[in-house]
């Protein structure tokens, strides 16, 4: 595993996006990594856009990512994969939630939804892992945690102990919503290493 990586997640508002960067944040700082975080999210109540960068090493000094050097991206919407395809390293992995959220020029009828976004991004040399996040969430019995569905998915491919993610999530989530929360996790990370993840020795 890296010691050292890019990952770029990517969606739209109200989809857990920062939740999800704060808490991929937290633990790889426990697990011992320098880490950088910034985000962009200026339309995010009103279903716009929203992008946040993560680094993380021995030492990192900017937050940005270059384009090119996207090591792993999460996309939480499926059409969102291709907007950051300027991000992404040649041979990447880019976990991709099959959900559809359709932007206003398709919901008005102005434009169509393209069918081929999986072929296009495996076109482009990248790994591709489509997750049905939404589907696992409903499972777990919280359909509103896909986002963490999507973080258990990327999990398996980081060098950061699962229990320091179920940790994390124990101290983010209210108790409530904990346990639904904690099993959207296990169970997008088994999603991950059926169909491909990389797991930390």
């Amino acid at each position: 595993m890296k010691k050292s990586g890019n990952i770029l997640l990517c969606g739209v508002g109200g989809q857990g996006i920062l939740l999800a960067s704060e808490v991929l944040s937290s633990v790889l700082l426990k697990a011992g990594y320098d880490v950088k975080q910034s985000e962009v999210h200026g339309m995010a109540q009103r279903g716009g856009s929203v992008v946040s960068h993560i680094r993380y090493g021995k030492k990192v000094y900017s937050p940005l990512i270059e384009p090119g050097t996207a090591d792993t991206t999460v996309s939480f919407e499926l059409l969102e994969a291709l907007r950051y395809l300027p991000f992404y390293r040649k041979g990447g992995t880019v976990i991709v939630n099959t959900q559809k959220i359709l932007p206003s020029p398709v919901a008005s009828g102005m434009a169509s939804y393209p069918e081929d976004v999986l072929e296009q991004l495996a076109g482009r040399g990248l790994s591709v892992l489509p997750i049905d996040a939404f589907g696992i969430a409903a499972e777990a019995g919280e359909k509103r945690a896909a986002n963490i569905v999507l973080l258990g998915a990327l999990s398996a491919f980081l060098p950061a102990d699962e229990r320091l993610f179920i940790e994390t999530i124990e101290g983010r989530v209210p108790e409530k919503f904990r346990q639904a929360n904690i099993d959207a996790f296990r169970r997008g990370r088994e999603s991950s290493i059926t169909n491909g993840g990389e797991v930390r020795p």
